[in-house]
C-alpha cells in the first residue's frame, strides 16, 4: 500500500520533468528544430488541434521549417497559427507548404528566453516539490489511520526526498542546457 505512494508519486514526477522538456523544446534558439511548433495549435475541422496532427513538420536547413499540412485546405489557417503564437514567426506559404524562416536571435531577445526558461523550469521544481508534498500527506494520513508504522513513514518519506531531489536536478539540467543553447550565438 504504501511503496503504492512513493511509486504514484515517481510517475506523477516524471510527467512534471516531461512537461518541462516539452515547454522548453518549444523555444525558440536560432536553430530550426521541428519541436519549436510543437505548442502551436492550429483551427482545423472546427476544433483547435495540434499542428503535428494536420501535417508534417521537418528542418531541411539550420534556418528553415517546412511544415507541408495533409489537407491543402489547412495552409492558409497553418499560417495563421504560426504567426498568432508567441513564437515570433512569419510564416509564407505558397499554397502546397508553409515556409517558416527562423530569424537570428537579438541579444535582447537572448535575456527574454533565458529568463522565460528559468520560470518554466521553476514551474517545474515547484511541481515535483508539490507531487513531494501530497505524498509526504498521504503518508502521515496512513500512519495516523494505523496502516502504516512511524518507522515506515520516516524511510518512506525520505524516499519521496530522494526522488524529489533528482527529478529538480534533472530538471535543473534541462535548465543548463537550453540556457547555454540560447547564450551559443
Amino acid at each position: 500500500m504504501t511503496s503504492k505512494v512513493v511509486a504514484e508519486s515517481e510517475e506523477r514526477m516524471k510527467k512534471a520533468l516531461e512537461s518541462t522538456r516539452r515547454e522548453l523544446a518549444g523555444i525558440r534558439t536560432g536553430k530550426a528544430t521541428p519541436a519549436l511548433l510543437d505548442l502551436v495549435r492550429v483551427e482545423a475541422y472546427g476544433q483547435a488541434v495540434p499542428l503535428n496532427q494536420v501535417g508534417s513538420v521537418s528542418a531541411p536547413e539550420p534556418r528553415l521549417l517546412v511544415v507541408q499540412p495533409w489537407d491543402k485546405a489547412l495552409v492558409k489557417a497553418v499560417s495563421k497559427a504560426i504567426q498568432q503564437s508567441d513564437l515570433g514567426l512569419n510564416p509564407t506559404d505558397d499554397g502546397a507548404v508553409v515556409r517558416v524562416p527562423i530569424p537570428a536571435l537579438t541579444e535582447e531577445r537572448r535575456r527574454d528566453l533565458v529568463k522565460l526558461i528559468a520560470k518554466l523550469a521553476e514551474e517545474g521544481r515547484v511541481h515535483v516539490r508539490q507531487v513531494r508534498h501530497d505524498a509526504n500527506k498521504e503518508l502521515k494520513a496512513e500512519e495516523h489511520d494505523g496502516k502504516i508504522s512511524e518507522d515506515d513513514v520516516k524511510r518512506l518519506v525520505a524516499e519521496v526526498q530522494k526522488l524529489t531531489d533528482r527529478y529538480v536536478a534533472m530538471i535543473d539540467e534541462l535548465l543548463k542546457k537550453k540556457t547555454a543553447e540560447v547564450l551559443e550565438v
